[in-house]
């Protein structure tokens, strides 16, 4: 039966209309990955010496059995947004004479051949070998690996249930956001050390084999955990319905005092939060808004006087990050009912304006959610306005200009990690406004004057962009109406 899925799986690949770009993508992901798994293994081979020199801890084995927990939050949060579902693959096999449970044993099983389960091996492996084995001996350097790995794949099966219980509501994004958020605040203020009260289940794994049977226990646990939940849900008129329905009557009813463009802009949040891609990416932005702890607090980005210029691309980052994510695909969203709107009175153009809508609105949730940054400083919050303006006005011209170049249609219910549909050269070329767009205002008025005068000219570029806001936004709806026959020409490609 394995070998059946395995063979029907490659005929599906090999006749798809895609597959030389297919290859070529696999090819790149595939050394990518390789060199990432690489780097993974050399840097378990140096853990040890970085435990000491750089934690200042001179058992290496403690310091790490603290830091275990750390690890595992890390691990659930990019499995969350990584780790593919089987449910497709499920899809094509439920309608055939064959035993449902067997389906689900061998997708499942299909599912864990995945380099995400080989990182906690990679990683502290060559711990185990290079300090527990020298130190404790080699039934202690084993039950401890084991113990490690073990808890990794209990997580594997975990996400695979969590994802599908809960990824059609908001209680997903909350739930990891809010472990992501509480582990950051606890260590950062060191309230409570996690990290230590867990300690002793990895060290008592150095002394007896006791964890390694309990972790196993819950290994095998969450498999049929998973498995019951698929089998109990595996019915196609649930796989199929059950996305599009989760979100149906949620809209932004003040949209529509905006008029037309409103009422697409309320269409085009509802198709957010219906797919699995355009979910992804509110999900992100909302998860990328803890990227200023990275560098606000941290003593390198600190000078005497003014603040450093790396700020202000974290500022454009944080208020402007859906603008650039969502806008770079900015009519390919809409690829399978552009036809739709380009023969409609005015559909275009309402369109167009209802996309500048929502990307002004959710930047300006950006904007609001990241005051409190505060806490760094008032220069912080500055900061953020200033971006946010020159995000508004200048940003967003910027990336809805490049996205119109050569746009490339795209399925919506695919996922979107290593999902490369709708991209192309001019779609990554958006991360340049972003990058060089802020500095290219800031950096003079900076340097002949002082920090907050270039800040101060950065915003007043914004506030000049919003108020030729009407004509410039008409000017991007003529050029798609202008591409409209070559953009749907594009669209009616076979994926």
């Amino acid at each position: 039966m394995l070998i059946t899925l395995m063979r029907l799986q490659l005929l599906k690949w090999i006749r798809s209309s895609s597959f030389s770009r297919s290859v070529l993508i696999g090819i790149l992901v595939f050394i990518l990955g390789s060199f990432f798994l690489a780097y993974l293994f050399l840097f378990g081979l140096v853990l040890n010496r970085l435990v000491r020199e750089l934690m200042g801890i001179s058992d290496a084995v403690y310091g790490i059995n603290s830091c275990l927990l750390y690890f595992y939050l890390l691990e659930l949060i990019y499995r969350y947004f990584i780790q593919q579902l089987p449910v497709v693959s499920l899809e094509r096999f439920l309608h055939l004479p064959i035993a449902k449970s067997r389906i689900i044993h061998i997708l499942l099983a299909s599912s864990f051949l995945s380099p995400l389960n080989s990182i906690s091996l990679l990683l502290f492996g060559p711990f185990a070998v290079r300090e527990i084995l020298p130190a404790y001996g080699t039934l202690p350097a084993l039950t401890w690996l084991l113990a490690v790995v073990l808890t990794s794949w209990s997580i594997h099966w975990f996400i695979l249930w969590f994802k599908q219980r809960f990824e059609d509501s908001l209680t997903g994004i909350l739930v990891i956001s809010g472990a992501l958020f509480l582990s950051i605040i606890s260590s950062y203020f060191s309230l409570v050390d996690l990290g230590a009260f867990f300690e002793p289940v990895f060290t008592f794994a150095l002394a007896s084999p006791v964890p390694v049977f309990l972790l196993l226990t819950v290994l095998i646990l969450s498999y049929f955990l998973c498995f019951a939940f698929y089998r109990q849900n595996a019915y196609l008129e649930e796989l199929s319905d059950g996305e599009h329905v989760a979100f149906a009557n949620r809209d932004l009813g003040f949209l529509s005092k905006f008029g037309l463009a409103g009422e697409v802009a309320n269409l085009e949040w509802k198709l957010i939060l219906r797919h699995k891609k355009s979910r992804t990416y509110l999900t992100l932005c909302l998860v990328f808004l803890l990227y200023g702890l990275v560098f606000y607090s941290h003593p390198a980005y600190q000078v005497e006087s003014g603040f450093n210029s790396a700020f202000i691309f974290v500022g454009t980052f944080i208020t402007g990050i859906f603008m650039i994510q969502y806008g770079q695909l900015f009519l390919s969203w809409n690829s399978p009912a552009f036809d739709f709107y380009a023969h409609q009175q005015n559909g275009l153009r309402a369109l167009v304006r209802g996309k500048y809508l929502l990307f002004a609105g959710i930047s300006l949730l950006c904007f609001i959610l990241s005051m409190p940054y505060v806490y760094f400083g008032w220069h912080v919050l500055f900061i953020h306005l200033a971006t946010f303006l020159f995000n508004l006005g200048v940003t967003m011209h910027l990336v809805i200009y490049l996205a119109l170049w050569k746009p490339k249609p795209m399925d919506l219910n695919k996922g979107a990690i290593f999902n490369y549909e709708g991209m192309g050269i001019s779609q990554l070329l958006i991360i340049l406004p972003l990058l060089v767009a802020p500095y290219a205002i800031f950096l003079p008025f900076s340097y002949w004057f002082d920090d907050y005068i270039g800040l101060m000219a950065l915003g007043i570029a914004g506030l000049i962009g919003l108020g030729v806001f009407p004509k410039i936004s008409s000017l991007m709806a003529e050029k798609v109406i202008q591409m409209k026959y070559d953009i749907a020409a594009a669209f009616r490609q076979e994926l």
